[in-house]
């Protein structure tokens, strides 16, 4: 199937295999449409299409598939389950495909999805030579698309976790921001929070750009047990980082059940450092979150006697 174009929602997963993604699409001749940065209206459309319990990272993605509906031939919806036994995804991300489905089912719009569950022996590779084949490419072409664009993938994120960690080194009051990356990379819920601490002064580190292997053995010093692995990865790296930095940011969005365990885990057990919980919703505005970073840059200033 040559000259086709492949939707990519810029939301949820693509944060983490955005570079996978566009990589192996292009390996096989297909052209990439990747939906626009978030704003309000994306918000506002993908809360009209959502029900209300959602979460607010779910609605936003929404709002981005509606945003490429009739301008590609497929929009990519995968279904990421679980990469090992303790290590799974939060159920939205299982049901991801069937939700947009239905939520879609009346516009004139296929959808591409492929399975990664390794407890069901549904391995990454296994998944792309699945996708390849429903896109009219034999298993051969699609190994070494896939491996190709993971190596690139692989590549792109090395680098940002050395950017991430030079900031540790940096002067200045260092806080680290532990939020989930396709909250942290998105434009309207995330980049403000980056930025409002940057005009404070403050160096913001982003707590998902870790080395993930690292992170997932130094996890347990603070949860044994948690099994959801992008969540493990945040808590392995306020384990290793916690003394490195001067204050931390809990960043999540409303109401996402697995951060609202493993945070409130967080906030008693992390001892001797400033921490703020800060969750988003639909209706948090951005003059309220700079009132409270701008209140807890203060508390540390405070506490290190700069205030």
């Amino acid at each position: 199937m040559d000259n086709i174009t492949i939707g990519l929602p810029r939301a949820l997963m693509y944060s983490r295999y955005g570079v996978l993604w566009r990589g192996f699409f292009k390996e096989l001749g297909a052209r990439v449409l990747i939906s626009e940065p978030s704003s309000r209206s994306t918000l506002e459309r993908g809360s009209a299409l959502s029900v209300d319990e959602s979460c607010l990272a779910s609605k936003l993605f929404m709002g981005h598939v509606d945003a490429l509906v009739g301008k590609c031939d497929y929009i990519l919806v995968p279904r990421i389950a679980s990469f090992s036994h303790r290590a799974r995804m939060c159920s939205r991300f299982q049901g991801l495909p069937d939700v947009t489905r239905v939520t879609f089912r009346n516009a004139p719009q296929k959808f591409l999805t492929y399975e990664v569950d390794v407890n069901h022996r549904r391995t990454e590779e296994d998944a792309f030579l699945h996708l390849g084949a429903q896109l009219g490419h034999g298993a051969r072409e699609s190994r070494r698309a896939y491996r190709r664009a993971r190596k690139l993938m692989l590549r792109h994120y090395a680098r940002e976790v050395r950017a991430q960690e030079a900031l540790y080194k940096s002067d200045g009051m260092k806080i680290l921001v532990c939020g989930h990356g396709y909250v942290l990379d998105d434009a309207y819920i995330g980049e403000p929070v980056l930025k409002g601490l940057s005009r404070l002064g403050a160096v913001p580190i982003r707590g998902d750009l870790v080395d993930r292997d690292a992170a997932l053995r130094h996890s347990a010093e603070l949860s044994p047990t948690c099994k959801w692995q992008t969540n493990r990865e945040l808590v392995g790296c306020i384990a290793m980082n916690r003394r490195r930095v001067d204050g931390i940011v809990l960043l999540s969005v409303f109401p996402c059940g697995p951060d609202a365990m493993v945070n409130d885990l967080l906030l008693r057990r992390v001892q001797g450092i400033p921490m703020l919980n800060l969750v988003l919703d639909d209706q948090s505005g951005i003059a309220g979150i700079e009132t409270r970073l701008e209140s807890f840059v203060d508390i540390i200033r405070f506490k290190e006697g700069a205030l």
